[in-house]
């Protein structure tokens, strides 16, 4: 299964409260009509720093990079990353394969 870690950094004129509030309520609703996903989580910062590297982290689980690939190339794959650069001044995008080390 493949996991893709997204890196997210607020825009500097959005403050974090109002970018947790974004992150935690108004964008989930979008990721989660990805069609093909199969777990979605999103965390953000307790505290604010000028010197961290990003403000979230989201967690989308697809079966493969295809199913990836054909969920964002959709409408609401489309809307979901549109509302991202919206509020982002920067995303990174990590693919990986999770291994549990400790259950």
């Amino acid at each position: 299964m493949l996991k893709v870690i997204s890196l997210l950094k607020r825009r500097e004129d959005i403050s974090l409260e109002e970018f947790r509030k974004w992150a935690l309520e108004e964008h989930p609703p979008l990721g989660k009509k990805l069609p093909g996903i199969r777990h979605y989580r999103m965390s953000v910062v307790l505290e604010d720093s000028p010197d961290l590297p990003a403000h979230a982290v989201s967690e989308f689980w697809f079966d493969d990079n295809d199913a990836r690939l054909a969920a964002f190339a959709t409408p609401e794959g489309k809307a979901a990353a549109e509302d991202a650069a919206a509020h982002c001044s920067s995303r990174v995008h990590l693919l990986t394969e999770e291994k549990v080390i400790i259950k």
